[in-house]
């Protein structure tokens, strides 16, 4: 059994006195009743001393600032305005010059995992421009924040403190010294709480996972996320497609989990770019806005493990389109295993 939290900031400060639970800004709408439930229930299944944690959360300061961004998601615009936010030079560029870096790395992790280099390469270059966009946010204040102060989606979040929490006692962090997104979303490759837990690796063997400054933990761990995601090496990603009439609209219907087989694509009228084997496995359809209209593309089951990283069909083919932009733009020679 691990020992209970012991933060030496936060119990040096238990010791000194004792703190109400009330986050740190004075307007902060956040009831004092749910922050007391919450510790006492970190108290009850998770064996955290009330004292410490107390003294942890009143240091949490609520943001309207947070609110404010998550209310206003990237993913919501139309595809002709999420595109070019991604596809820069700049970020084609760097993400070619992060793939030479790392190149050993990103082949160690495609031989491990199957998940090819420039793929890794265009999440982290999507995720923190390679690691020069990571958070201004303390972490604790982001879910905080949004556990308590964003009822949408309070317990989503209230279950990521939770995480968080067990996160920093496991790997011996200071949970306020730790800096993330608006979301809580943390290092390189953006890893929430639960999503470090779960998959963060220590690819580098230095004894510990650190996805803020090892360049080589951050490759293992979306390397592994995606394989625990039913990345299928060698497989297809996306695939461009015409379509005729009117018949293919359930298809799209359908969203972007792969649910229809190849050979019904010419009875619905949809025409792929390029042929496809009727062996392929399972494929969706979906619609990406443009100003003139809607362009069309058949995704396959590795463009749905990328969905979940982020739970969007636009996020996916950012990464998918930045990953071929990567991959063209190199002159390395790197094993081509889609």
């Amino acid at each position: 059994m691990k020992a209970p939290y012991q933060s030496t900031v936060t119990l040096l400060l238990a010791l000194l006195f004792a703190a109400p639970v009330i986050a740190a800004t004075s307007e902060a709408p956040i009831n004092p009743q749910d922050l007391e439930s919450f510790v006492k229930e970190m108290e009850k299944e998770h064996l955290f001393d009330a004292g410490s944690l107390q003294t942890l959360m009143a240091e949490a300061a609520y943001q309207q600032k947070i609110i404010d961004a998550i209310s206003r998601p990237a993913e919501g615009k139309a595809w002709h305005q999420y595109r070019p936010i991604f596809l820069t030079e700049a970020r084609i560029t760097q993400g070619v010059e992060f793939l030479q870096k790392n190149r050993r790395t990103l082949q160690k992790a495609e031989q491990q995992y199957g998940v090819p280099a420039e793929i890794i390469t265009a999440i982290i270059g999507v995720e923190t421009f390679y690691g020069r966009h990571a958070g201004s946010y303390r972490v604790i204040d982001a879910l905080t924040t949004l556990a308590f102060a964003y009822p949408k989606r309070a317990p989503f979040f209230r279950q990521q403190l939770k995480e968080f929490l067990l996160m920093s006692r496991e790997e011996s962090i200071d949970p306020l010294s730790l800096m993330g997104s608006y979301a809580g979303a943390m290092g390189l490759p953006q890893f929430i709480p639960s999503s470090f837990r779960s998959y963060a690796i220590d690819f580098d063997n230095s004894g510990k996972r650190d996805l803020w400054q090892s360049e080589e933990d951050a490759i293992g761990s979306v390397a592994n996320y995606l394989a625990r995601h039913r990345w299928q090496r060698g497989e297809k990603i996306a695939l461009r497609a015409k379509v005729e009439g009117d018949r293919y609209q359930p298809l799209i219907d359908k969203g972007y989990e792969p649910s229809f087989a190849v050979k019904d694509l010419l009875k619905y009228g949809v025409v792929p770019e390029w042929a496809i084997s009727a062996t392929d496995n399972k494929i969706a359809l979906i619609a990406l806005e443009q100003p003139e209209g809607f362009e069309h593309w058949l995704v396959f089951n590795n463009f749905y493990a990328i969905t979940r990283y982020n739970h969007s069909p636009l996020y996916a083919m950012a990464v998918f389109q930045l990953s071929e932009a990567i991959r063209s733009s190199s002159a390395l020679t790197l094993p081509d295993n889609r």
